[in-house]
């Protein structure tokens, strides 16, 4: 692994995000000092996280949730990018949403596959950041490794509560996993949620600029969008559909509990 940074339901429910109740077992200064994390975002390929849910992020950190961002691979090879240039570019990214907590569990790009050593490395990532939420793709796309890394996810979350195993730290179960949609599917799903992303979009997009090798300016043909357009033009509508002016959609698998109703909208 690289070393940390410097740096459901078939209904629609619109939420605004704000820090969990902690317990006093678990306060913010604990979680610092533990590295324990509030939410624990998992992606395939380094820009998948700023793709799927980079407003969210950046949301939830101006909010004071501490939230950590795993990329699986590094995503190379790709055309125009090489492993030095991605982790600068990483780098940069992470620096716009003000994350300072990033790691790469360094499995191979393209070959992704839910096996039991990733899956046993990926369990020791969960056991010892300890998040309340996991995030990943959405179970549904047309790149192999998003759908790989979300059924790693889903193992791995299993085993990181076991006991009497050789796994490090000690036995822990996110409570909730949901699931960003990424670049790569073309299918509009029905939300269970989406987040008002509205005051962190300039955040959002001044992270995804800083992946130039990976998103050229223009399209694939001059009358096609650039994946940047598409991002932007998908913001606008899904905020469109909850009457702001930028939002982003997430699944969940299982239900969604609420403990009132002062922040839907």
């Amino acid at each position: 692994m690289l070393p940390l940074l410097t740096l459901a339901t078939t209904g629609q429910v619109w939420l605004d995000w704000s820090p969990p109740p902690h317990s006093a077992a678990r306060t913010r200064g604990q979680e610092t000092e533990n590295g324990m994390l509030d939410a624990l975002v998992i992606a395939p390929h380094p820009d998948d996280a700023e793709l799927g849910m980079g407003g969210t992020i950046a949301l939830m950190l101006a909010k004071g949730m501490k939230v950590g961002v795993l990329d699986l691979t590094d995503g190379e090879p790709t055309p125009r990018g090489t492993p030095e240039i991605r982790a600068r570019e990483t780098a940069a990214a992470s620096a716009a949403l003000g994350l300072s907590w990033r790691e790469n569990l360094g499995l191979p790009n393209r070959r992704l596959r839910s096996t039991l050593a990733a899956r046993a490395a990926l369990a020791g990532v969960i056991r010892q950041t300890r998040p309340r939420w996991l995030f990943s793709p959405h179970w549904v796309d047309a790149h192999p490794d998003h759908v790989a890394a979300t059924r790693l996810v889903d193992a791995a979350r299993f085993w990181a509560k076991l006991t009497k195993c050789d796994l490090p730290g000690e036995p822990w179960h996110p409570a909730r996993i949901y699931h960003y949609p990424c670049v790569h599917l073309k299918v509009v799903v029905n939300p269970a949620f989406v987040v008002d992303i509205s005051s962190t979009w300039d955040l959002k997009a001044r992270s995804l600029a800083c992946y130039a090798s990976q998103f050229p300016p223009a399209g694939s043909s001059p009358s096609a969008p650039s994946v940047l357009d598409r991002v932007d033009a998908a913001a606008s509508w899904w905020g469109a559909m909850i009457g702001v002016a930028r939002g982003e959609p997430f699944t969940a698998r299982e239900p969604i509990g609420l403990r009132g109703f002062g922040d839907l909208f």
